[in-house]
Parts: structure tokens; C-alpha cells; sequence
């Protein structure tokens, strides 16, 4: 309300400032009559519309954006429709794709980092929805190599700051197995196999797999190529598959053979063959590689009971070879006799009727002479202080080793993961060696570097001849040089 002015035409002082457009005006409130318009301002605060504006703030639109976004983008959605994933899975990875896009790692970033971006936030957004996809998939699609693609997945989980559900081989298998064309049409009927018996019987395989320290560390696509070739050989093993090798069958089935598929085929095999040995209707005979997938469904029928007679067999064959390598009956610290057990065995009965205890017999070896004693106190206390003399021994002779506790211990196991087996071996530092400059020059290095005297003579004539053509050379004014 305006003070000290009152309306000519009612005479009320209810007057009121209204707004219109860019023109302020007093009105009575009362009547409706316009008392004043057009007042021009005089200081700067009541300066309204002639404020200074930005140029980007006037003409201030959303962000749009670039180029290599959108074709990012697009790469994402294309992805995801390819491996049929749901719109959910699909909203979720364009999400993380333009989280991530914004950040200086990836937006001053070369574009092949940025397609890689694109495949590991597909990869991410299916993990975390706990959709079973491997990255070597993404990898063939991208036609990237593994290492580019799990380093730019690695720094997308860091930045992002998110946890995704790490999944198991098994989850993996499923959806591995649907790429595998092995229908009725597209080969002939004695390879067709439904995916159902086949997705079954290389579960198992995968399971004994995982139990046999064959998984752990390892790439999973080579495991699974393995797991389902065996599969498909062992649910009709007749002659035409069993003399189909590995990469045929990938060719037949429309799948790139992995290069580890091989190896891992080999490990399954062998693992196969060592369990296979214990089903009772082969009386032990040997099951070979190339015939296992006949008994491979009885093995994983009763995979766990075979598991168990196989550690038995193998612990039992490793004690009668420590037996055997030392046939010493008595173990390390015991020094009775074995007369003294057989005493007692026999004088058992005898004490017991009567009631009365015999004394145990003193055994020979705690015999020891006072000098004896004095000696091994004295050897104690050296090798106590650290100070025994070079050269003499530290155990008895009759005290000896068993060889089979020198082998590494994967040899003492049945099962153990393969690196254990075949250990890279590491190169040996070459020793380096101490040169001061203040050695001895042997006789034979000095003769090296003297010459004898027909190399005396020889270079003697041959500065002769030289001198004598440099100075014909001079004389007739040539250069020789």
C-alpha cells in the first residue's frame, strides 16, 4: 500500500502497486482507478527489467548430447538387443553408460576406450541383475581382446562406486549351451542332441570339475567348451562321435573353439580316468581317455562314493611305497624293541590274573655310557649357540629320511589344482660377479697380450713399407688420404 497519496476519484488511500508487463502502475483498490503510471526509477535497486543478462542465460536450452555419445548409446541398446536382454537390463546399462561417460577418465578418452565402455556397462548392468553372461561373449561381439575389456570393467567399477553380483560357472552354462546349433535340422541325426540332456550332463561335469580344482583361476568359456563336448561324447557314445575331435565338433555345432579348450579337455579326462578306476565292474582295470565317455555317466552317478574309494586307494598306495622306500619298523623317538612289545603281549594275560604289572624291559638304545652323555650334552650346547664345527654330523647314522617326504606335495594328493603339478620354472638370477679391479693377472692372461718376436719383425716391416709409400706419395704430390 502506498503511503501519502489517496484516490481523486473515491477519495480512499487503498491504493495498491500493480505490475503490468514492464510498466508498474498505483491502483485504487477500492474503485479500480489508475492513480499513477509510467514512474520512472531513480536509484538502482528499484531498476527491475534493465538488469544486465548473460548471453547463455538468455538463451539457456537443455544440454545436448555429442556425437560420440549418442553413437555410444546406440552401440548399448544394440548390445543388449543382440543377447535378448530384457528393457530393464537395457535402461539400466544406458544409465551407467552416460554416469560413466561423464567422467574425465572416459570423456577425454580415445574411442575405442569408449566402445569398451560401451560393452562393460552391458556387462555390468547384467551382473547386476543377476543375468549369467561371461565377458569373452561381449569381447567377440566388440571384437576386442580380454585384457582391453576387463580393465576398462575394472575402472568402471571403481569410478561408478558399485558392488556387482559376481556369478558361477554354473549360472554361466545355460545360456552357453542355447549357442550350440546341434538340432535335427542343421545336423545329422546320430550328432543331434536335445539342450536340455546336454545343459544336465555338463552341469555334472562342471560340478566334479569345481570338486577336482580344475575351475578355480581359470577362464570359463575353454571349461565349458570341455564340459560340453564331453557331455554331448558320453549321452551316446557310438563310434561316429567318439572319433570326432574336438574342433570338428565346434565347427558342426557353429561355436569358435577357445585355445585352452584342449588342455582343459585333457585335465576333465584325466580326472575322469582316476575316479574311474574305482567302479567295482572293472576290477580295477585302467580306464584310458579315449573310452572314458562310455563310463562317464556311471562316474557321475556315483561320483561321490568313487571320489572316496579313489583317496582311499591313493593314500593307501602312498603308505605301502613309504613302506617300502623305509623298512625300518621304528619311527623317529621310539626306541623300544620289538621283542619288548611281544613280551608284553604275551606276559598280558599273566598280569592281569595276578593281579601284578611287568616292569617294562629297558631298551638298549637308552643305554648310554657316562662319556656318551657328556659327548651329546656338548653337541647340544654347539648346536644350541650355532657354533658346530664344519663337517660333523648332526643326526645319527641309523637316523634316515623318508625320500617320499623330499617330493613336492602335490605328489602326497590325489587332486590338486594343475599349476601345482606343472610349476612354471623361474629363472635363476645370475650371480654377480665382484670385480674390484684389484685382482691377480695370471701368467697365461699376460702372454695374451705380448707379442712374439716374428710379430715384432713383421710389424717392423710393415711400418717401413708404409713409410716408404707415404713418402713417394709426398714427392709426387698425391694425397693418401
Amino acid at each position: 500500500m502506498a503511503s501519502g497519496q489517496s484516490c481523486p476519484g473515491c477519495g480512499s488511500s487503498n491504493l495498491v502497486d500493480d505490475a503490468l508487463y514492464s510498466q508498474s502502475q498505483l491502483v485504487c483498490a477500492d474503485c479500480g482507478s489508475v492513480v499513477s503510471e509510467g514512474l520512472l526509477t531513480t536509484t538502482r535497486s528499484e531498476e527491475v527489467q534493465g538488469t544486465d543478462v548473460r548471453y547463455y542465460e538468455s538463451t539457456a536450452v537443455v544440454k545436448q548430447p555429442c556425437r560420440n555419445q549418442i553413437h555410444g548409446l546406440k552401440r548399448v541398446r544394440a548390445l543388449c538387443r543382440i543377447l535378448r536382454f530384457s528393457q530393464v537390463i537395457e535402461q539400466t546399462a544406458e544409465s551407467l553408460f552416460r554416469r560413466a561417460y561423464e567422467h574425465p577418465s572416459f570423456l577425454n578418452a580415445h574411442r575405442p576406450k569408449k566402445e569398451l565402455l560401451g560393452g562393460s556397462c552391458v556387462l555390468l548392468s547384467s551382473r547386476m541383475h543377476n543375468w549369467p553372461i561371461a565377458m569373452g561373449t561381449i569381447c567377440s561381439l566388440l571384437q576386442v581382446s580380454d585384457q582391453d575389456m576387463g580393465a576398462v570393467y575394472l575402472e568402471l567399477v571403481r569410478i561408478l562406486n558399485v558392488e556387482p553380483i559376481t556369478t558361477s560357472i554354473s549360472d554361466l552354462l545355460e545360456s552357453h549351451c542355447s549357442q550350440y546349433q546341434l538340432s535335427p535340422p542343421g545336423v545329422p541325426e546320430v550328432f543331434a542332441e536335445s539342450t536340455t540332456k546336454l545343459i544336465e550332463r555338463a552341469t555334472a561335469l562342471v560340478e566334479l570339475a569345481s570338486d577336482t580344482w580344475l575351475v578355480t583361476g581359470r577362464h570359463p568359456v575353454p571349461i565349458l567348451v570341455a564340459a560340453v563336448y564331453l557331455a554331448w561324447l558320453s549321452l551316446n557314445p557310438c563310434r561316429a562321435r567318439l572319433k570326432m575331435q574336438l574342433g570338428k565338433f565346434c565347427k558342426i555345432a557353429k561355436v569358435a573353439m577357445p585355445l585352452m579348450a584342449a588342455v582343459r579337455l585333457k585335465e576333465i579326462k584325466e580326472v575322469l580316468c582316476k575316479i574311474g578306476k574305482e567302479i567295482p565292474w572293472l576290477r580295477g582295470a585302467d580306464v584310458e581317455p579315449r573310452t572314458v565317455p562310455t563310463f562317464t555317466k556311471d562316474i557321475l552317478q556315483h561320483r561321490g562314493l568313487l571320489m572316496r574309494k579313489a583317496l582311499h586307494s591313493f593314500e593307501s598306495e602312498l603308505s605301502q611305497a613309504d613302506c617300502e622306500l623305509n623298512p625300518n619298523p621304528f619311527s623317529e623317538g621310539d626306541l623300544s624293541l620289538p621283542g619288548d612289545t611281544c613280551a608284553a603281549d604275551e606276559g598280558g594275560e599273566d598280569g592281569i590274573r595276578s593281579g601284578k604289572s611287568r616292569p617294562p624291559a629297558t631298551p638298549r638304545a637308552s643305554v648310554q655310557t657316562r662319556e656318551e652323555t657328556q659327548e651329546g650334552q656338548e653337541r647340544t650346547a654347539l648346536l644350541r649357540d650355532g657354533v658346530l664345527e664344519e663337517g660333523t654330523a648332526t643326526f645319527d647314522s641309523n637316523t634316515q629320511k623318508s625320500p617320499t617326504s623330499d617330493c613336492h606335495w602335490a605328489q602326497r594328493h590325489l587332486f590338486v589344482p594343475p599349476c601345482t603339478k606343472n610349476p612354471r620354472k623361474r629363472r635363476a638370477d645370475e650371480a654377480v660377479l665382484a670385480v674390484t679391479g684389484d685382482e691377480e693377472i695370471s701368467d697365461s692372461e699376460i702372454e695374451e697380450y705380448l707379442r712374439t718376436p716374428q710379430e715384432m719383425e713383421d710389424i717392423r716391416e710393415m711400418q717401413k713399407k708404409l713409410m716408404s709409400v707415404s713418402d713417394t706419395c709426398l714427392l709426387s704430390g698425391v694425397n693418401l688420404f
